[in-house]
């Protein structure tokens, strides 16, 4: 493959947006998370970035590439398919530099759609569900967020309206709704029903699109509204 070109989404505070390009030796196997840590090693220091464990376990690499929400250490350049590949943060968050966004409002909706385990009183926090229970099957679809926060930024609707609590904290309640271990059903669902929370989905399933999970945030909402 020809030696591909980075578009990437610069920005500090206090200076206006702009992008900046930079070309990279290509390698067998390179990803996009790989370019950008040889840029910043090699052509450019002050460019800023996240990520941490750098085999799609964490999550923290995840911006938009070309497009759309995916992971940097998981995105071969090769896969894309052009010579130049644009790179900028996640949409629907304050940005802290360049490609790094705030997560703090990924928490807050969690909090606001109730998405937080609370143990029945009298009950074991921890204890196991059998595997061939309904709940189980229920549950087992959508418990793997990683919290990497690629739905938030594919949704059209949290871009309309920052309240809405969003898909991420949606499945996260759908999870906790079918767990018989948990004990805060009836303070949760009036947050659900909300006018910014179940209401506000219109089921185009950008997040379900591009979960880098395979999750299915659209389908927990529709068992939430069933």
């Amino acid at each position: 493959m020809p030696d591909p070109i980075l578009v990437v989404f610069r920005w500090v505070p206090g200076r206006p947006e702009r992008t900046q390009t930079y070309r990279v030796e290509a390698r067998p196997g390179m990803t996009v998370l790989d370019a950008l840590v040889e840029i910043q090693r090699e052509q450019d220091p002050t460019l800023a970035f996240r990520y941490s464990c750098r085999v799609g376990m964490c999550g923290s690499c995840a911006v938009v590439i070309n497009g759309r929400e995916r992971w940097a250490c998981r995105t071969l350049l090769a896969s894309l398919k052009t010579e130049a590949v644009s790179v900028r943060p996640l949409y629907h968050f304050p940005l802290i530099r360049d490609l790094v966004v705030d997560m703090a409002p990924f928490a807050a909706k969690m909090k606001a759609a109730g998405a937080v385990f609370v143990a029945k009183e009298g009950e074991e926090a921890f204890a196991p569900i059998g595997r061939n229970a309904k709940e189980r099957r229920q549950i087992d679809g959508a418990i793997e967020c990683i919290g990497c926060g690629a739905c938030l930024s594919a949704c059209t609707m949290v871009g309309w309206n920052e309240q809405y609590a969003g898909p991420a904290a949606l499945n996260r309640a759908f999870t906790l709704m079918a767990d018989s271990r948990d004990g805060a059903g009836a303070e949760r669902w009036p947050l659900l029903l909300s006018e910014d929370a179940l209401v506000r989905c219109h089921g185009q399933a950008n997040c379900t699109e591009v979960c880098p999970m395979e999750l299915s945030p659209t389908d927990s909402i529709l068992k939430l509204r069933r």
